[in-house]
């Protein structure tokens, strides 16, 4: 079974990031889904865009680091959105990561906005809509194309849903899209069972 590291979305820790993990734990893994605000819960995309510029991404970063360094180093890490470049930064970058499950997000792996290559046998699985305005069309989408050719498709998968809703996975907001979840977690848990 996998340890998973779940980080949450602009607008915090909600009651759908938390039904996700449940979801993910419910195939039998061990879920942490930490909250990096600290209990604060913004109304929109943009009020949580403000809250981290007034945290500080320096801080932010801190606070994820910590948590990971907290647990053991085999971690399959996973984040909705913003979350998801937070656990694509520590994949890439913590040693021993054994999977990314990118929800709603993918960082390039080259040019000039790369965190650093995609270390060789880390899987990961990276899933959007196709008209998303944050996925779809403001170019993740792209990234992850290049992302799971890199790494290859023993290892890498993008599954691409239709639709134009961001934050589809979180079941308290009103994208949320529970047909297309329902196989984000289907898949996920087929990647984590391979992991073996």
């Amino acid at each position: 079974m996998a340890e998973i590291l779940l980080f949450h979305h602009l607008q915090g820790l909600t009651e759908g990031v938390r039904a996700l993990g449940d979801a993910l734990r419910a195939g039998g893994h061990t879920v942490h889904a930490p909250d990096l605000f600290d209990g604060e819960r913004p109304a929109s995309i943009e009020e949580g865009s403000a809250l981290t510029k007034h945290i500080g991404r320096d801080v932010l970063d801190q606070r994820a680091d910590q948590i990971a360094a907290d647990l053991r180093p085999d971690l399959v890490y996973a984040g909705v959105s913003w979350g998801a470049a937070i656990a694509q930064r520590l994949a890439q970058t913590r040693s021993g990561a054994r999977a990314a499950l990118l929800y709603e997000a993918c960082l390039p792996v080259t040019g000039e906005w790369a965190i650093g290559p995609w270390p060789d046998g880390v899987a990961v699985q990276v899933h959007g809509m196709e008209r998303d305005p944050f996925f779809g069309l403001e170019g993740d989408v792209d990234a992850a194309r290049e992302l799971v050719s890199i790494v290859g498709p023993e290892r890498g998968e993008l599954f691409v849903y239709p639709g134009d809703r961001h934050l589809f996975t979180d079941s308290s907001l009103p994208s949320y899209d529970a047909e297309a979840t329902t196989l984000v977690v289907s898949r996920s848990r087929d990647l984590l069972g391979r992991l073996g």
